[in-house]
């Protein structure tokens, strides 16, 4: 019997930065490990369910995450933690420290910043757009402008020929 072939829905890759996000900050909150955050996001939590179908509100459609991004930025972040802190701490602006910001906001931003280190084949412009539109979908003050102030800063350091061109 051929195996059907499924069109790669374009969104998976926004989920996974999504799901990533919740894994590293469930991680922060509850203390769960690598191991259980992978397991319980990439077996259970998306295990038959055909999520491509479920409805949401406005009547589109959930997509599946891609779960090979999702594990890559979980266990980048997990793996790379000091050194994604340092730059972050650096990046922010006067009057911000990295650990007295919202936990769901650091877990955004380290996966970014995992993203730009550690990911040079996704364009920067890219990393930047995503993790801002994530942010507006949890926050409706200034976290945005943030992540977007942040990741800048970086990019500008890390991406500069890539921005130049």
């Amino acid at each position: 019997m051929a195996k059907k072939n499924k069109k790669r829905d374009p969104r998976s890759t926004s989920v996974a930065r999504l799901t990533a996000a919740q894994g590293l900050y469930e991680m922060e909150i509850t203390g769960a490990s690598l191991d259980r955050i992978l397991l319980d996001f990439l077996a259970s939590r998306w295990k038959d369910r055909n999520v491509d179908q479920e409805e949401v509100e406005d009547g589109g459609t959930i997509a599946e995450p891609d779960k090979k991004k999702f594990g890559e930025i979980v266990r980048g972040v997990h793996e790379n933690k000091k050194q994604i802190d340092e730059i972050l701490s650096g990046a922010l602006s006067e009057g911000h420290n990295l650990q007295k910001l919202d936990v769901l906001l650091r877990s955004m931003l380290r996966a970014a910043t995992y993203e730009m280190f550690y990911l040079p084949k996704v364009p920067a412009r890219v990393v930047i757009n995503e993790y801002v539109d994530l942010a507006h979908a949890f926050y409706a003050e200034n976290e945005p402008s943030l992540v977007n102030g942040v990741l800048d800063r970086i990019a500008k350091v890390v991406r500069q020929q890539e921005l130049e061109s």
